[in-house]
């Protein structure tokens, strides 16, 4: 799906987490040196993983982002000097399969402490079409799978292979784990502790501020699940079909406008498709991005009587995302949602 949207740099990595002892050493030594003073040098890939870095990090780490806001993250083609500054951290992360550019880099900088966000949680397949599940058996699952954290090591290798991102489309792993509350968490208790490992001699503030940020996490999961529970309709339209974990979680049906660019008319038959779904399901609504045109939200808008909307996939966020941080853009695509569905 060749949906291009702007996107700032951040990291996502995730992985599992070898041999961070040793960034304690090159914190103190190589870090000294620099401007950053004893912080520890964090690269993250785009801006996901940059939010959680800064948030668990605090005063401890100077994070430098490889996605700038307002660039396209899936295309990122990376300078010489951004090539030398993975190689010059303490602790990268990144998500595998978004940005391809990015996994090179940090495969031949020999950087030992890089984290994989991937790993860090369970990646699933979707279609353009994901409909939920039970909340409550899905949250079984996902404490079950917090207990599994002592295993990632060994299923790292087996897990990366079907990382590639593909937004959701059959055959590869849906990458966009950051728009589900819950997983999102997941990934964040992951980086807490594998910054913990990296520089021991913060780990108790590393320690608080992500029990802070996954007690923030939760009650924006609480806000989601009891903001969606009553609503007239559980299908919503989106141009990218980026929002299947949050589907899946809180029960609702994303169709994907799949395969189009945002900048190309959708197809005939596929506008058809959508009237005909829009009109079964008693959807209102086909949203588009706040970073991405808006053309072919409009046309499937105008030729099957929708309206239009926003929600953000929040890939970067610039001055004109409807929020100033991650916490603040979930709370608007909340309010989308509960108005496109018709929330009671």
């Amino acid at each position: 799906m060749n949906v291009r949207r702007l996107i700032p740099t951040t990291a996502v990595a995730g992985a599992v987490v070898l041999g961070l002892t040793a960034l304690s050493a090159c914190s103190t030594s190589d870090a000294a040196d620099g401007s950053n003073g004893d912080k520890l040098k964090v690269t993250a890939s785009f801006y996901p993983m940059q939010f959680l870095t800064e948030r668990i990090g605090g005063e401890h780490v100077a994070v430098t982002s490889l996605t700038k806001p307002g660039v396209e993250p899936h295309d990122l083609e990376l300078t010489p000097r951004q090539i030398g500054s993975i190689s010059e951290s303490d602790y990268v992360l990144y998500l595998k399969g978004i940005q391809p550019a990015v996994d090179d880099a940090i495969k031949q900088s020999g950087v030992k402490n890089t984290v994989d966000a991937a790993t860090l949680t369970t990646l699933e397949n979707h279609g353009s079409e994901v409909s939920g599940h039970d909340h409550g058996h899905e949250g079984e699952e996902e404490h079950g799978h917090e207990e599994e954290h002592g295993h990632e090591e060994e299923a790292h290798e087996e897990h990366s292979e079907g990382d590639g991102h593909n937004h959701g489309e059959e055959g590869g792993a849906d990458p966009h784990i950051w728009l589900d509350p819950v997983k999102y968490a997941e990934v964040a208790k992951g980086v807490g502790k594998s910054l913990e490992k990296a520089d021991p001699d913060h780990a108790a503030d590393y320690k608080k501020n992500t029990d802070a940020l996954v007690a923030e996490l939760g009650e924006l999961d609480t806000a989601y699940e009891t903001g969606l529970k009553n609503t007239s309709t559980k299908t919503f339209i989106t141009t990218h079909s980026a929002f299947g974990y949050l589907a899946e979680r809180y029960g609702l049906t994303q169709q994907g406008i799949a395969g189009i660019d945002p900048e190309a008319e959708p197809s005939p038959a596929r506008i058809q498709e959508i009237h005909t779904i829009a009109e079964k399901e008693k959807a209102t609504t086909v949203f588009f991005e706040t970073l991405a045109s808006d053309r072919t939200a409009k046309t499937l808008a105008k030729d099957t009587g929708l309206k239009t909307g926003v929600l953000d996939p929040l890939e970067g966020i610039t001055d004109r995302s409807q929020g100033a941080d991650y916490i603040e853009v979930m709370e608007s695509n909340l309010a989308a949602l509960q108005k496109a569905l018709g929330a009671k």
